[in-house]
């Protein structure tokens, strides 16, 4: 199978190139991403715990999925097709936001990512790939901010971010409160 390739892109999120993910990762270089947060009628968000085989963050729990672009592939059916792909189900998304962050791992790489948020909304279970998901969790958010902060260790270091700068894109409970 040959390695993805992920897109890469300047800081106004315009592509430049491409180059397979590890490369990429390796050399730090800025390339396309995205990470979806799926919320139920309960307003609790589905957490995955990252597979122990992953060549990064393994064990570490996050977003509901996340990944890279395909080339020729919108923000939208990227992730699509992610969630189809690790989480087992597909539901409508919106995009909310991006954003540019770099983070270091201990094993030489460093995710440097042009991040495109998108929330979805879905009630049943997930049919989790246990190639990329080791398990999964429903979470209120005031949950979720409350576990971070005395358990930093277990996210993943774009989620932290994420949930540090970016809340009120995620928060759909504010949200519908306003309507």
């Amino acid at each position: 199978m040959l390695e993805e390739k992920v897109i890469l892109v300047n800081e106004k999120d315009e592509q430049i190139g491409l180059m397979p993910k590890m490369e990429a990762h390796e050399k730090a270089l800025l390339h396309r991403a995205f990470s979806v947060f799926v919320f139920n009628d309960k307003n609790e968000l589905m957490l995955q715990q990252r597979a122990l085989s992953k060549y990064h963050t393994p064990g570490l729990w996050t977003n509901t999925c996340c990944s890279h672009q395909r080339e020729g592939e919108s923000n939208l059916e990227a992730g699509k097709r992610r969630l189809q792909e690790e989480m087992g189900f597909v539901t409508e998304l919106e995009e909310r936001t991006s954003f540019i962050y770099k983070a270091p791992f201990d094993n030489g790489l460093t995710e440097h990512e042009y991040d495109h948020i998108m929330v979805g909304h879905y009630n049943d279970e997930p049919n989790v790939n246990p190639d990329e998901v080791e398990a999964y969790k429903w979470m209120l958010l005031e949950d979720v901010k409350a576990d971070m902060k005395n358990n930093p260790d277990l996210y993943t270091a774009w989620f932290k971010i994420i949930f540090d700068k970016f809340y009120d894109f995620i928060n759909i409970e504010d949200e519908s409160n306003s309507k």
